[in-house]
């Protein structure tokens, strides 16, 4: 009897003060009627890979081409070997107790639906689903890391069967097979697969909903092939409505989240409002920060009393991040960033360390170079999937100041702890907004009609998001470069006795220049002339005497007065 009594408790517990997320209005709220803004990100790369997550977009992008590459040198086997290495690295527990740690409340889960259940093409009877124990054992894992960190999953369905638009890549889209909207078979099976996750998740307080096809780019009727201009997309509504209904049949609960087509943003043909607990889900990449950008989906907010939610973003620099979730912030949106974990990558919050012998590999298959041995691609290959283990990435914490703490507050931080006397590289300036941890000219990244140009803020891509140029040098030091006149880099120093200094600067330039040393508050300390040096990573050092710094925290800016100076480092003794 005590037992049942305990028994009872913990569903009570579990159920009758969940933090289960419905809509309320324009709102998503919890169990207690608590305003709830989806802070997340979204687990891309994991379940489904598009090429450029893994430097392979030149010549595969979609996952089965990828597949079919590693296929043809290490045999069937070694590929698929390779697989379970990499779904078995790509997310664990240490993965998500981090997302926790650093802020987010949320997750978003791209599923490829081949994780669950057989391709229409294998099934032995035709309209059967066979059901595949691997993505459920995935997700129902993923689903207890975030119940342990209480932060929220929604299920997204980024592979439909078929695939559910003309972008290949983002749904692993095999063109010579039936389409998801060519296919009924394709479409009873995506209906179906629902509302098994939904059968099996019903009374997960920490599921907090589902989001049912992922950015849907498709020509019904309309010339553009990604649906951009599509005015009626009735197949689309349709299927969401049935897919919604077999959900709920099942799971009255868990909120479902709706995407346009276009990428997930033209709403044009939408039908009545079919169901009392749904949110509009949009996606948001390279435009601008304003309220004009999100005027779409505020309307649609607006006309139907249903919240929207920013299902995907990112790929940008931290100053279009930090302005992002401010406007974010001001109209209750929600969000999910983009995404968790690719190779070579300073626009996430973790790089996964690309190695020399996945560069060859890569080599090959763009260039047609040397093939290498069966062996040693096998090793590459397993090393990358080593590599996606959480211990083994680089995590940004660049990226995540400016998803958190620089969305609120303005001051700077050290990036490193950086003593007098002492060795400062240059990449090393403080954390913090533009215009406060530095300046740069090039910060953000922008694919619009009425932009110059297409800015690749740090155009070295290397270590840092921010807008400032970071190259690697031939001898695999990385130097700020591509420096204008007018921008600078604030270092926080701590020295350990008062003293005056000298800078001993070390720099490439191609033609003379000067720089200045000046404390935060604009005082100058002293300045440098610099000679040419020839070519861009021709070092030299210059010194500066009489820099004098207080005992303790010293805040120390250098002021590019010309174009093209690279700097390497300097030196306070």
């Amino acid at each position: 009897m005590r037992r049942a009594i305990l028994l009872s408790a913990v569903l009570l517990s579990q159920f009758g003060t969940s933090q289960l997320l419905r809509t309320d209005g324009k709102k998503i709220v919890n169990d207690k009627g608590v305003n709830i803004q989806l802070k997340g990100l979204g687990l891309g790369g994991w379940m489904l890979q598009e090429g450029y997550m893994l430097k392979t977009a030149d010549f595969a992008g979609p996952q089965f081409k990828i597949k079919e590459k590693i296929a043809e040198l290490i045999g069937q086997e070694g590929m698929e070997n390779f697989y379970k290495a990499y779904l078995k690295n790509g997310i664990t527990k240490q993965d998500i107790d981090f997302l926790a740690k650093s802020g987010f409340n949320s997750v978003r889960l791209p599923m490829h639906y081949n994780l669950y259940t057989l391709p229409i093409e294998k099934e032995t009877v035709k309209g059967q689903n066979t059901w595949l124990e691997e993505g459920f054992k995935m997700t129902d894992d993923l689903l207890q890391w975030c119940k342990e960190n209480k932060i929220y999953l929604i299920l997204d369905l980024h592979a439909a069967p078929g695939g559910q638009g003309n972008d290949e890549n983002i749904s692993d889209n095999d063109k010579t097979k039936p389409s998801l909207w060519a296919s009924e078979d394709n479409q009873k099976k995506t209906i179906a697969l629902w509302k098994k996750l939904a059968e099996r998740y019903k009374d997960e307080p920490w599921i907090a909903g589902y989001d049912l096809i992922n950015e849907p780019n498709i020509n019904f009727t309309g010339k553009n092939p990604n649906g951009t201009d599509e005015m009626s997309n009735a197949p689309l509504w349709k299927l969401q409505k049935e897919i919604t209904e077999a959900i709920r049949e099942v799971d009255n609960k868990h909120i479902i989240f709706l995407e346009g087509n276009g990428w997930g943003n033209n709403y044009n043909g939408l039908i009545p409002i079919w169901d009392k607990n749904m949110v509009f889900s949009f996606h948001k990449y390279w435009n601008y920060n304003n309220d004009e950008t999100l005027k779409f989906a505020l309307d649609l907010r607006e006309k139907h009393n249903m919240p929207i939610w920013l299902g995907e973003t990112g790929e940008n620099s931290n100053v279009w991040f930090t302005e992002l979730i401010q406007l974010l912030d001001k109209h209750n949106i929600g969000y999910a960033f983009w995404p968790m974990k690719k190779i070579d990558n300073i626009a996430g919050i973790t790089n996964v360390k690309i190695t020399p012998e996945y560069q060859r590999l890569l080599d090959y298959w763009k260039n047609n170079g040397e093939k290498p041995s069966k062996e040693s691609a096998t090793k590459a290959l397993m090393q990358i999937a080593e590599n996606y283990k959480f211990r083994n990435v680089e995590v940004k914490n660049d990226v995540i100041d400016a998803m958190f703490r620089q969305t609120k507050d303005g001051s700077t931080k050290p990036f490193k702890n950086l003593q007098a006397p002492g060795k400062i590289n240059a990449t090393d300036y403080d954390l913090g907004r533009i215009g406060s941890a530095y300046l740069d000219k090039d910060f953000i990244n922008l694919w619009v009609s009425d932009a110059a140009k297409r800015s690749e803020w740090n155009s070295g891509n290397q270590l840092r998001n921010d807008g400032v140029d970071i190259y690697k040098s031939k001898d695999n030091q990385y130097y700020v470069g591509k420096t204008e006149s007018g921008e600078w880099l604030q270092y926080t120093i701590n020295s350990k006795t008062e003293k005056t200094y000298t800078f001993d600067v070390q720099y490439s330039s191609k033609t003379e220049a000067k720089i200045g040393i000046e404390d935060a508050s604009g005082k100058q300390l002293g300045s440098l002339s610099l000679s040419s040096t020839g070519e861009n990573e021709n070092w030299k050092t210059v010194s500066a005497k009489g820099i004098h710094l207080k005992k303790g925290e010293n805040k120390i800016r250098i002021y590019f007065e010309n174009n093209g100076v690279n700097l390497n480092s300097f030196t306070l003794k």
